[in-house]
């Protein structure tokens, strides 16, 4: 077939995963239009076609570089049209050619050709009849250990006596590579080709060598496990020889490559190497093989060494806090400090705050205002009902479903090493038999400890000593002292009703402006409307009861919009009622008017400051004293003490030294549905048993604050802005204080210390004094 002559221009038909060899014969399954029209012109003419394989399996449209220049002039022996529109072509491989020129490209490729005469082989050397007998030896030696190959083939391989023509009919079915068989094929010169192809079968020789021992090995205890692993380790071992990888290797190459960027410690690189290791030794259908895949996804996804830079600018820290909240200068002081501090220390371990106080007064929000100052990424959890340590902590791996703690989790969610981190609702954690959470918190609040802070599920020390945790708490004495001594406690006591007016017109007014769909100018709230708004409608110590009612008129307004109306609304005070009703408040002076035996004390709740009435009757009776109105055991002493301590000046306060004798006292203190207790109605109750035994009104205008002893001392209180506060919201005008809470005015603002007098009271005198009338 060397002597027949080949045209100089010829159809090229590109083929996929084949290289094509002379006096080959194969089928070929033909698809590709232009292909198929390379195929018909070579039927019309001289059944000749020039087979070149593609170097890209997946290109439909290959062009020149994509195409390996050196090919096969074939004969088309037979051809076939399938029902798909595929045909189905018979070749034979005739001669060698190399691509010189492409001539055209439609509707066919058209290519020159410059044909690749092998040199004539002298006659059989020595030297070639040996290495002719060697590929036939390592031939034979591979159908030994089990490589299949053509019967047919095996007899045509005993006769042919041509080098070159033995090396391309083994290469071209031992099952090589594309590449492999293409560089054979490249080979022009009979006696270095069959010298690669021995090379070739050496190669394969090993491969099977190695199969064969791992199977003996594998075959002394073959059960269903050991079966699994000789499966799996002749998998590797042949993979390992020809160096190809599978999808695990890949899995593991792309962990190794994330665990480079990740940068962990040394000491906790070292573990997660080793980890590594474990998983890429591991099958992938093994029990721990997903566990462990979790895990290192966690371990390679941490932040460890990424950060974000502080925003050290403290005229636009400030600004932003301005922006976001009004007043709260304690807070806003605070972090200003923070952030000059850090601008001057650059490792500075980071401050534990608490924000402290009544439900809406803004300490959720105020650290997110605070993350916007420095520039840091935000992450919050809620505490509230927590009663598992592994929340916290993290669960260990050998549990099933095991997840690392919530700390961890929002760490991941951050993306960096030093988020402002909120810890909300910190003072309502909870602990049972599944361990106590606040126990795991003092670990991650220390900042001598967190640098190196261990979870359950990663088991190695994370740095948590970047982070600016922020806790936030209603009250402070449901939070362990240990943990209470830990955080830098700074109290949020609400709001007067000035500051609730700026901040409805500043913020909540435009928020729900938005968030119900209106404009600007579809509504406006006049300034006395807003008042009876907090006044009259509102009775809290925070703004979200404000924000609701705010809400709700302007949804009423929205559907007016809604339905078609056009002009603006304005929202008056004497409009107030038309969109809610009648008010629910009324203001305390038109409850009441100055009585015997009734007294109005302030009182500390977790909603901040309210106004309690203490009532006291005296009747016919045995000398006993009734308590009423839900009260807890530290009220109930409160008035034990205050009746013992005016039997014991009866005389000096004008009141009858026999008084208990034919007499009872009843203490009530109203609204008994709801539960009250606390260490300051003392002065109250001795004001209001010393107006009832001595017949002189209480002064409507005056509210009190205080515990009292047996001999009449007055005690110090806490929350007294919170009181202050409920105070000025009842129009009361004058205020009885502990003379030692006096320091504690400082923290009161400067326009409602003028609302209201203080008078600062050491004994019961001195509160008696200010507190009863005269007697008409």
């Amino acid at each position: 077939m060397k002597e027949m002559s080949i045209p100089e221009e010829l159809p090229l038909l590109p083929v996929r995963d084949v290289v094509v060899f002379p006096y080959m014969i194969l089928p070929l399954f033909v698809g590709r239009d232009k292909s198929i029209a390379a195929v018909d012109a070579a039927l019309a003419g001289d059944r000749m076609i020039f087979l070149a394989t593609q170097k890209d399996v997946a290109k439909e449209e290959p062009e020149v570089d994509d195409i390996y220049t050196v090919g096969t002039v074939a004969m088309i022996m037979r051809m076939l049209k399938l029902s798909d529109g595929r045909v189905k072509v018979l070749v034979q491989g005739m001669a060698k050619a190399r691509l010189s020129s492409f001539v055209s490209e439609e509707p066919y490729h058209v290519v020159r050709l410059e044909r690749l005469d092998e040199p004539r082989a002298p006659e059989m050397s020595l030297e070639t009849e040996a290495l002719m007998r060697m590929v036939r030896d390592q031939l034979a030696q591979l159908l030994h250990l089990g490589k299949s190959f053509p019967p047919e083939v095996s007899v045509v391989l005993e006769n042919i006596e041509d080098p070159g023509s033995l090396a391309d009919l083994i290469a071209s079915n031992v099952g090589l590579k594309v590449v492999q068989a293409q560089e054979l094929l490249e080979v022009i010169d009979p006696l270095e080709r069959l010298r690669k192809v021995k090379d070739v079968l050496a190669k394969e020789l090993e491969v099977a060598t190695v199969q064969n021992r791992i199977q003996s090995q594998a075959k002394e205890e073959m059960g269903k496990t050991q079966r699994e692993y000789y499966l799996r380790e002749q998998l590797r071992a042949i993979q390992a020889e020809l160096g190809e990888a599978d999808a695990r290797a890949e899995d593991v190459a792309e962990l190794r490559q994330k665990l480079e960027a990740a940068k962990l410690p040394e000491a906790s690189r070292s573990e997660a190497e080793k980890q590594l290791r474990r998983l890429e030794s591991m099958h992938p259908e093994a029990a721990e093989y997903s566990m462990l895949r979790t895990y290192m996804d966690w371990l390679v996804e941490l932040p460890w060494s990424h950060s974000t830079r502080d925003n050290l600018d403290l005229k636009k820290a400030r600004k932003v806090l301005d922006e976001d909240h009004f007043n709260l200068e304690k807070v806003k002081e605070r972090i200003l400090e923070f952030l000059a501090v850090r601008k001057l220390k650059k490792d500075m371990k980071g401050p534990v705050l608490c924000f402290v106080g009544p439900p809406g007064v803004g300490k959720t929000s105020l650290g997110k205002s605070i993350a916007r100052a420095l520039g840091r990424e935000f992450v919050r959890i809620s505490l509230g009902g927590v009663r598992d340590e592994a929340e916290v902590r993290g669960h260990r791996r050998t549990y099933v479903g095991a997840l690392p703690g919530r700390v961890i989790q929002s760490m991941k969610q951050a993306g960096t090493n030093n988020p402002v981190f909120m810890l909300d609702e910190i003072d309502k954690i909870g602990a049972d038999f599944r361990g106590d959470p606040s126990a795991a918190l003092l670990e991650l609040l220390d900042p001598e400890q967190n640098h190196a802070f261990s979870d359950h599920y990663i088991n190695l020390p994370f740095d948590l000593s970047k982070v600016l945790f922020i806790a936030t708490a209603n009250v402070m004495d449901p939070i362990p002292s240990a943990l209470k001594d830990r955080l830098e406690v700074i109290r949020l006591a609400g709001y007067t009703t000035e500051e609730k007016q700026a901040i409805a017109s500043r913020y909540l007014i435009p928020r729900q402006q938005k968030e119900n769909g209106l404009k600007a100018k579809d509504i406006r709230f006049s300034d006395k409307a807003t008042l009876k708004l907090i006044t009259e409608y509102t009775l809290e110590a925070g703004l979200r009861n404000l924000e609701r009612e705010i809400g709700s008129v302007c949804r009423k307004v929205a559907r007016r919009f809604a339905e078609g109306r056009k002009q603006p609304v304005l929202v008056a005070e004497n409009t107030v009622a038309g969109f809610l009703g009648p008010p629910r408040f009324l203001p305390e002076e038109e409850l009441r008017e100055s009585e015997i035996g009734v007294a109005t004390g302030l009182a500390w709740t977790e909603v901040g400051g309210e106004i309690l009435y203490v009532e006291v009757s005296t009747m016919k009776g045995k000398g006993d004293l009734t308590l009423t109105g839900h009260l807890g055991d530290v009220m109930k002493e409160s008035a034990q003490a205050a009746l013992s301590y005016a039997r014991a000046h009866a005389v000096e306060l004008g009141i009858d030294p026999n008084f208990l004798e034919g007499t009872s006292v009843h203490v009530h203190v109203p609204a008994g549905a709801i539960p009250k207790d606390g260490p300051s109605a003392g002065v109250t109750m001795a004001t209001a048993l010393v107006s009832a035994l001595s017949g002189r009104r209480v002064s409507k205008d005056v509210a009190m604050t205080g515990e009292i002893t047996l001999r009449g001392k007055v005690l110090p209180i806490g929350g007294l802005k919170e009181k202050v506060l409920a105070a000025v919201r009842a129009n009361i005008k004058t205020i009885i204080i502990p003379s030692r809470n006096t320091k504690d005015l400082e923290d009161i603002p400067p326009n409602l210390r003028k609302k209201v007098r203080f008078v600062s009271a050491s004994t019961m005198d001195e509160v008696l004094a200010t507190a009863l009338e005269a007697k008409a």
